[in-house]
């Protein structure tokens, strides 16, 4: 299906041998099951990920993926690449092929990479208005000063496309490196933030987004994400 969300009917049209019309007579000899449950209605919404059974024979059974990778220098975020090792290469899952990445990151940046195959749920996680926080660690060629802190939380303007960033918090831990939040996610965002100081980023290396953080995960692997994790991202919504 190419969209996420069909009514029962017109699922049962477009998968089977059934028209549109025969579902109201399968539903009322009890022949669909929606996740498990005896199907009441023509017009129930299957969504990406709900399980559809027709006399026995599962039609549609995806799970929803949500994986976390702490991605090494060198590594491609994209799903295929000729040349480059990518994210999905380090990954080992049996529906790997069906993810896709929330929020990439640049070929020599490192650090937490998220993927699922849920777009909703990427989406939604992706928008500054949902307000999760991505934190990166960054070295820099020249020293920090307090003037940085004050320009982050007022926002930095770039005259290219002539708009100003959202307010981020800069802690800066020590004469080159500093800790970065902030809630939006430009094109080369912290590079450009830091070359309006003139100052070179050395490395870039994302420790969290969100609730969700890179702790305990080696360099190069990968796991699922906990349902506390999700739970917790579930409680940043829009405002």
């Amino acid at each position: 299906m190419k969209l996420e969300t069909s009514r029962l009917d017109r699922f049962i049209s477009q998968n089977t041998d059934y028209s549109i019309a025969d579902t109201r007579l399968l539903i009322a000899q009890k022949r669909i099951l929606l996740d498990g449950r005896v199907a009441h209605s023509i017009q129930q919404k299957v969504t990406k990920f709900t399980r559809v059974v027709l006399d026995g024979n599962c039609l549609k059974d995806l799970s929803p993926v949500y994986l976390m990778l702490n991605k090494p220098r060198g590594v491609v975020s994209a799903t295929k690449d000729p040349k480059h090792t990518t994210v999905l290469d380090l990954i080992q899952h049996p529906q790997k092929d069906e993810l896709h990445i929330v929020g990439r990151l640049d070929f020599n940046t490192t650090g937490l990479v998220l993927l699922t195959n849920d777009g909703a749920w990427s989406r939604r996680i992706s928008l500054p208005e949902t307000k999760l926080a991505k934190t990166y660690e960054v070295t820099l060629s020249k020293p920090l000063n307090d003037e940085y802190i004050a320009a982050f939380r007022e926002g930095i303007h770039f005259a290219y496309e002539n708009i100003t960033t959202r307010p981020a918090q800069l802690e800066i831990l020590s004469e080159n490196s500093a800790r970065l939040s902030l809630i939006e996610g430009k094109y080369h965002q912290v590079k450009r933030m830091f070359g309006f100081f003139q100052n070179e980023v050395l490395s870039l290396h994302r420790v969290s987004v969100g609730p969700i953080s890179l702790e305990g995960l080696e360099v190069g692997q990968s796991r699922p994400l906990t349902p506390n994790e999700l739970a917790a991202t579930e409680s940043h919504g829009p405002c």
